[in-house]
């Protein structure tokens, strides 16, 4: 069983038992010490007069009177009796003892014969100084019955010496001959005592009772201040201070309760993340003071418009979020994520100053996104970003979307582990090869590389999977050094069996934005001894036109080095017909996109436009190859349109090196253009969606349904 958790005692509480202990203490304390100083000072006087007692009564008594048998006959004790007789009823009696123990004088009547204290007795004779004590005297003959009478009295044994008593000795000097003892009545003295503790145990009663009110008033007073300043702290600390709404801290807590309940009721949970578009430019337009209270209308059009369990809270700057708690589907959620931001579609009034804003939200639920309240807040967020990324308005979370999911950081270091395998292991990462066919002929006259990644838990894997990934994290680069490394290896082994086929390799739009590629494809053929002219390149027709001032020189490279350069996906860039004229390539290959309209359901007007390809390319003497040939029917109207060659299912998937059927041939001439550019090798890069179709990317050997 869990162990009872205690509860603290309020500041007031504890302060109360631990000071009101402290002081009884302090309070006996000063008793004590008082009552013990006071005693001490009694006993002090008592001592006093009963050295003054004594003094009295040794100056009538001769030294020889301390010498037993000698006692002191009635002149004497009448003598002793008429000196001690000034203190009166305070003296109680008088006793003198001989050193030996033997009493000398009592002024008791009748009191012939006694024993003295002995250990005092040898103390005082001894020491030389008196001994006190407080004693109960019982006197009487019926003490022993209850009849006598009871005194306290302070008992003092005082040493006698031999210069002090009526007839001095000389040649005892001032040694101790014997000691009196001296009983003086000490109840007076004990009942001043007894007030006087009495009346300092009242005072300082009051006194402490006093200080402690005042104490406990004070803290009393400081601990109510406490508990207020911490109330608003603790609400400061979990709203906020602009808007009233909930903060990020409190969101966190009601959302970890809420997915706590959805688990075991088995419900949905959904969480909307919501963020002004270009509120920054709100607020350097029109001031701080505009942004701040356009967020206060914000938060006050998001709270009157959801239903009463969801939490609208803000997360910081123009931020907000709203936790659905009880969502019956994502589509709902999505349905409820419109009509949010449909409560933006009225414009806000800043002052005089109609406002029109838009916002991008994001939406994510649980179980369907996500586990735990960390990563459906981590999954909305990502699709808040896609939506204004994308302008959408609304989106839904998306895997493909999130660059930064666990399972995409997991293959991004399997990627690092493949690139870099241990010696001996297998490799992870295998270039595949796909004939290319001219037309005329039916010969094979190339190949394009394409990579695969036979992972070893989740099999096969297309570089759709993890070409976008290894751009995305800087790793691309790495990717087109091992396809170009495998490509060139591969090109000395088929070349020493008397092979020359060509292979065309795709580049990434990263790769060729610098000159690094060139000078690793120049290393690689130098030191396995391959031909330039059995190397190609192939780069997408969107990174030509995307920076062509950095690629331009880097293909012109390529083409001194006699690499061919191929343009790859043509047609759905926006390549211009002068740009194609400077751009030192030497191959268009027409994306299959054109390719596939030529089927029987293709589009009216296809051969058409494939035609203009082919006598466009034609007209600047380049080389025209098609993608994705399925049937025999797309490549009879491909050769009729004059197009050079194909690849695709048609002829032959990509398949491993080995699994290639191709005979010893010599590789065809480069086709040389007026001012025209050199061919090359290539690993594809990444290109946009077209605003008539959407493809996967291309990169390292990337390929699709034909490829």
């Amino acid at each position: 069983m869990p162990r009872a958790v205690r509860r603290r005692w309020p500041l007031t509480r504890s302060f109360a038992v631990i000071s009101s202990i402290a002081m009884v203490v302090l309070g006996c304390a000063l008793v004590w010490v008082t009552w013990s100083v006071m005693s001490q000072q009694s006993v002090r006087d008592g001592i006093a007069t009963a050295e003054t007692v004594t003094a009295y009564a040794t100056r009538t008594v001769p030294t020889d009177s301390f010498v037993p048998p000698d006692n002191l006959d009635q002149a004497q004790k009448d003598a002793v009796e008429a000196a001690t007789s000034g203190f009166g009823d305070r003296l109680v009696e008088l006793r003198l003892w001989a050193l030996d123990g033997s009493l000398i004088y009592s002024s008791a009547e009748h009191t012939e014969t006694g024993f003295p204290d002995g250990d005092r007795l040898d103390l005082v004779t001894a020491g030389g100084s008196p001994s006190a004590r407080v004693i109960t005297d019982v006197r009487g003959a019926g003490a022993g019955s209850g009849g006598g009478t009871e005194l306290s009295v302070l008992d003092v044994y005082v040493p006698v010496r031999a210069d002090e008593v009526a007839d001095p000795d000389p040649a005892r000097g001032s040694s101790v001959i014997g000691a009196a003892e001296v009983m003086l009545d000490h109840r007076a003295a004990g009942a001043a005592l007894a007030e006087a503790v009495r009346t300092l145990a009242v005072v300082v009663t009051l006194g402490l009772v006093a200080l402690w009110l005042v104490l406990f008033r004070t803290v009393w007073t400081a601990s109510r201040r406490l508990q207020a300043t911490a109330l608003e702290n603790a609400r400061l600390a979990l709203l906020d201070s602009l808007t009233g709404l909930p903060n990020r801290r409190m969101l966190a807590e009601r959302m970890r309760r809420t997915i706590l309940e959805a688990e075991e009721t088995g419900s949905r949970v959904g969480l909307m993340l919501l963020d002004i578009d270009r509120f920054k430019d709100i607020n350097d337009s029109l001031g701080h003071d505009r942004g701040d209270e356009l967020l206060e209308q914000v938060a006050e059009r998001l709270r009157g418009a959801l239903r009463d369990d969801d939490v609208v809270a803000r997360l910081g700057g123009d931020e907000f979020a709203i936790l659905l708690p009880d969502v019956r589907s994502v589509a709902n959620a999505e349905r409820l994520a419109r009509r949010v931001r449909g409560l933006f579609v009225p414009p806000f009034m800043l002052g005089e100053l109609p406002l029109h804003v838009d916002t991008s939200v994001g939406v994510a639920c649980l179980p369907d996104h996500a586990s735990d309240p960390s990563s459906l807040m981590r999954t909305a967020d990502v699709a808040m970003y896609a939506a204004k990324h994308h302008r959408t308005g609304v989106s839904v979370y998306s895997a493909d979307e999130d660059d930064s999911s666990p399972a995409r950081l997991v293959l991004l270091g399997d990627l690092h582990r493949a690139l870099t395998p241990a010696p001996g292991a297998a490799r992870e990462l295998r270039m595949h090869y796909q004939p290319k066919i001219e037309l005329a002929t039916g010969r094979t006259v190339g190949l394009e590389a394409l990579m695969r990644w036979v992972h070893p838990t989740r099999g096969v894997l297309p570089p759709t999977t993890f070409i976008p990934l290894a751009e995305q994290s800087g790793l691309i680069h790495d990717v087109t050094r091992y396809a170009l490394t495998e490509c060139v290896t591969q090109l000395a082994a088929w070349r020493a069996e008397g092979r020359a086929t060509p292979v065309a390799v795709n580049l990434s739009a990263h790769d060729v934005t610098t000159l690094a590629v060139v000078d690793l494809i120049e290393s690689l053929l130098e030191e396995h001894t391959v031909p330039a002219d059995l190397l190609e390149v192939e780069i997408t027709e969107t990174a030509l036109v995307a920076d062509p001032s950095r690629v331009v020189p880097v293909l012109e490279r390529l083409g001194a080095l006699g690499i061919r350069v191929a343009i790859d996906d043509f047609g759905i860039g926006n390549t211009s017909i002068s740009q194609l004229r400077d751009l030192p390539v030497d191959e268009l290959k027409i994306d299959r996109l054109f390719v596939s309209d030529l089927g029987a359901d293709g589009r009216e007007g296809s051969e058409v436009v494939v035609q203009a390809m082919v006598d466009l390319a034609h007209s600047f003497d380049l080389r025209v190859v098609a993608e994705g040939v399925e049937d025999e029917p797309t490549a009879v109207i491909l050769r009729r349109l004059g197009v050079d060659q194909a690849q695709g299912y048609l002829y032959s998937q990509a398949v491993p090196a080995h699994d290639l059927r191709l005979t010893p041939s010599v590789p065809r001439p480069r086709r040389d253009r007026a001012g025209g550019g050199r061919g090359g090798v290539a690993v594809a890069p990444t290109r946009p969606p077209s605003t008539r179709h959407t493809r996967p990317p291309r990169s390292a050997g990337t390929d699709d349904t034909n490829g």
